[in-house]
């Protein structure tokens, strides 16, 4: 009981309502800063009942002074709707709680046009990981995501399954050779790569994106940390895809899993913190802060996140195209898709702002990754179109623990034994991304049979990720 985490239902039984009072205590009581849980209870309800006695406290200064103005900050909160709009949920019976109630949160802003919750979908920080938004010309930072742009890229090559084991130590160094992973790693001067997008004029329209440009090519052609990877398998098309022109058969594939490194980082933490001081939204809306697209913040995220969605695909493309060469394989086909954006799309013969923080576009025709884990299948898609999803899927199959627990409960061995069954070579990796973290992929799959159509399937057997359990932040 000692070190049981005071929540939201803690402060409520000692008198305090759901709004910012509530949020700025839990910050406080994130340090705890020595007390024990009993004596931060005591000391919460005291200043509640007397705040002007803290008013003065080095800890507890914060709280009073939000307790004192409350009403004022109360009178200058934006209301949310009273009655939250529908939204369609595929899988619900594997959906946590958390992310339902931030899903239903979200349909209750102000700006709100419709939504949906994929088979994936897990709590999040505003939008919940796996959320589809549609909004009527509204961009919420939080609702794309911290990794602006991420997003899944594809290549098939034209060398059969078989060469894979043939050339095991091959395919292997190649991988060591041409990525590098891990938040806050890149490239030496010397080491750099040019690409377009660093001549992208977008970088001069704004001094905090002007000052990341150095970092962004620093990082170009690199992969970040926690579920990013690299991964040689192959590709299995059980009948030939018109489309795509490729024949019925086994191939040797790349796939890659990553966004826009520091750059996406740094603009969702600025644009995020601007929004929650513009939109003043009630406490358990605040991280679905949004910005009017009609104001020169609203416009400025708008540029900057397309940037950061560029700057992602030329990551990837860098990538591809090291691997492509030392390879010296030709190029069957190339399928890519960010899954952390907002696109300007028509719904109900209205313009909307779809977020998809955590989804796949699906609308009809359009081609998508869907990975797996290091461990099981992806799948390559085809979206159906339905309307009633926001034309969107899953991106993955979801976690179905936090890092943090998958990481005290989960055993090395039973992971390596799960790789060598499937023939897989790992390279990196923390126990936070073993398969058994994460939802069955099949399972996720067949709850969206309405949304994609599957075209081929990717097995993983050379995965590379960041070998320090980091992740971009």
């Amino acid at each position: 009981m000692e070190n049981k985490r005071i929540n939201g239902n803690d402060l409520i039984a000692l008198g305090y309502k759901e709004n910012h009072a509530m949020g700025v205590a839990l910050k406080i009581n994130k340090k705890r800063l020595g007390f024990t849980r009993d004596q931060m209870l005591v000391h919460f309800k005291n200043v509640l009942e007397n705040p002007e006695s803290y008013v003065h406290d080095k800890i507890f200064k914060p709280l009073a002074e939000v307790l004192l103005n409350i009403e004022a900050i109360t009178r200058e909160t934006i209301s949310l709707k009273e009655v939250p709009v529908a939204y369609s949920v595929y899988g619900e019976e594997h959906i946590e709680e958390g992310a339902k109630k931030q899903m239903d949160t979200a349909m209750t802003l102000p700006v709100t046009v419709a939504g949906a919750l994929m088979p994936d979908a897990h709590q999040g920080y505003g939008l919940p990981i796996g959320g589809v938004l549609a909004t009527h010309n509204a961009i919420i930072p939080y609702g794309v995501g911290v990794d602006i742009g991420c997003r899944m890229a594809l290549s098939v090559f034209d060398l059969p399954a078989s060469y894979l084991e043939a050339n095991h130590d091959k395919l292997k160094q190649i991988v060591l050779t041409n990525t590098r992973f891990g938040a806050g790693n890149g490239y030496l001067k010397q080491e750099r790569v040019d690409h377009a997008v660093l001549d992208n004029p977008l970088f001069e329209t704004h001094d905090l994106v002007r000052s990341l440009k150095d970092k962004a090519w620093t990082q170009l052609g690199s992969s970040g940390g926690g579920n990013h990877f690299v991964e040689f398998g192959v590709m299995d098309f059980a009948e030939k895809d018109e489309a795509l022109g490729v024949e019925r058969g086994k191939y040797l594939a790349l796939l890659t899993h990553s966004g826009s490194r520091g750059l996406g980082a740094t603009i969702a933490d600025y644009y995020t913190k601007l929004a929650k001081q513009i939109c003043k939204l009630p406490y358990q809306a605040q991280n679905l802060a949004y910005l009017d697209l009609q104001t020169a913040e609203g416009q400025e995220y708008w540029l900057a996140m397309n940037l950061a969605g560029d700057y992602a695909s030329a990551c990837h493309q860098v990538i591809h195209d090291k691997i492509t060469r030392a390879l010296g394989a030709t190029l069957l086909a190339k399928v890519e898709n960010h899954h952390n954006f907002a696109w300007k799309e028509e719904f109900e013969g209205q313009e909307v702002i779809v977020h998809r923080k955590g989804a796949t576009p699906a609308g009809e025709g359009t081609m998508g990754i869907i990975p797996g884990s290091m461990a099981t299948p992806g799948f390559l898609v085809r979206g159906k179109g339905k309307e009633i999803a926001i034309n969107s899927a899953s991106h993955g199959a979801g976690r179905l623990m936090s890092r943090t627990q998958a990481i005290k409960t989960l055993q090395k061995g039973q992971l390596k034994q799960m790789l060598d069954d499937a023939g897989i070579t790992l390279l990196g990796a923390g126990m936070d991304e073993a398969p058994m973290a994460y939802k069955d992929i099949h399972t996720v799959m067949s709850a969206q049979v309405d949304l994609v159509d599957v075209v081929a399937t990717f097995s993983p057997k050379i995965v590379r990720m960041a070998d320090d359990g980091s992740r971009e932040d």
